[in-house]
């Protein structure tokens, strides 16, 4: 999977999070971003965000300042020499951003979802030097954040990075949005030169969330973070649940831990290589495994049964996932594992049944 891509080049007191971009969910008053960002840039922030213009889930809710806040991100610029960055979801709105000096433009995960609303973004960023991040869609499609990057990538914009804000779903339970880590790894995987920033705020849902999710981010491999932070969040005026003061943030980034990405020594090697022969174990037990479902689907259609046998597959179900308890593993992973080999075994036999 190929983007054209420039550096970032995005300023940091580090090389792992690269960027740190923090600032209030919404610009709601002159004085509330402007005692936000004062104090962000006293704990050593080099980025600036806040939502100048915000899509709420019902109406009713506060919809951001438009237009009257920009200028006080400008001042944000002047003041303190931070860059500043806002979500953008419309060609006006990046038309008013350009026009008050914006930094960097993030495209929020309700548009990215929408490959009409991307395709009118990315026709309204041509010739744009700015960065461009485009957050996941809400609902977890790899190839439908890929084109939302793509489009932006074709209109021009070679300054580009991705950020994870977790997927929505209807059963919630820790998080505001599950991560889903395996999506973003897939990501970097086939496009490993593109920055991926984690968004723990919409993630989590929760303060207390924020400080382990940058954790397991920045253990990852991640590149850097953006975080909600509110001088005064209790009186956010949205999402003020997710949002923590500037001084907590700054404990937050002091305390990661930042391990090497690309040490690589020789025990390391011989562990790998050891996972290598396993893997190669597993292939021919799963192929000798197939093989045996082959000859079942030879006898059902002899014998004139149904491929699916319900009661049989729940009964696999049930003994496997108890197994992988017995051996340490998440019953939830190994039921993932055994749908997938059952789903294949179907189609196999599928195939036999209907020759």
């Amino acid at each position: 999977m190929e983007l054209e891509l420039l550096p970032l080049n995005l300023p940091s007191d580090s090389e792992r999070p690269s960027c740190v971009i923090a600032g209030p969910c919404s610009a709601e008053t002159e004085e509330q971003v402007m005692t936000t960002a004062r104090q962000l840039a006293a704990a050593g922030c080099h980025i600036f965000r806040a939502g100048v213009w915000k899509p709420r889930t019902k109406p009713g809710g506060f919809e951001g300042n438009g237009e009257k806040a920009l200028p006080w991100m400008q001042e944000v610029k002047r003041e303190t020499g931070m860059l500043t960055a806002t979500e953008v979801a419309t060609p006006e709105h990046v038309e008013l951003a350009m026009k008050y000096g914006v930094d960097i433009l993030w495209i929020g995960a309700r548009t990215s979802a929408n490959p009409f609303a991307m395709q009118a973004l990315a026709d309204s960023m041509r010739g744009i030097e700015v960065p461009v991040l485009v957050k996941n869609p809400v609902n977890p499609d790899l190839e439908l954040w890929i084109g939302a990057l793509q489009r932006i990538n074709q209109a021009g914009v070679k300054r580009m990075g991705a950020i994870h804000r977790g997927f929505s779903s209807y059963d919630k339970k820790i998080y505001r949005n599950l991560p889903m880590w395996q999506i973003p790894i897939e990501l970097r995987r086939r496009i490993p030169e593109l920055p991926i920033i984690c968004d723990p705020s919409h993630i989590g849902g929760r303060r207390d969330l924020i400080a382990p999710l940058c954790q397991q981010a920045m253990d990852l491999g991640f590149d850097g973070l953006i975080v909600e932070s509110h001088c005064s969040p209790d009186d956010a005026w949205s999402d003020a649940k997710q949002q923590v003061t500037p001084d907590v943030l700054n404990y937050i980034l002091s305390m990661l831990i930042i391990r090497d990405q690309h040490s690589t020594t020789e025990s390391i090697r011989q562990l790998r290589q050891q996972i290598d022969e396993l893997d190669n174990q597993l292939m021919s037990l799963l192929a000798k495994r197939m093989r045996v479902c082959r000859e079942i689907g030879q006898y059902k259609k002899e014998h004139n049964m149904t491929v699916l046998q319900s009661g049989r597959y729940s009964e696999i179900l049930e003994k496997r996932g108890a197994q992988g308890e017995a051996c340490g593993l998440s019953p939830e992973c190994v039921a993932k594992i055994f749908e997938q080999i059952h789903e294949e075994s179907v189609r196999q036999q599928l195939e036999i049944v209907n020759k």
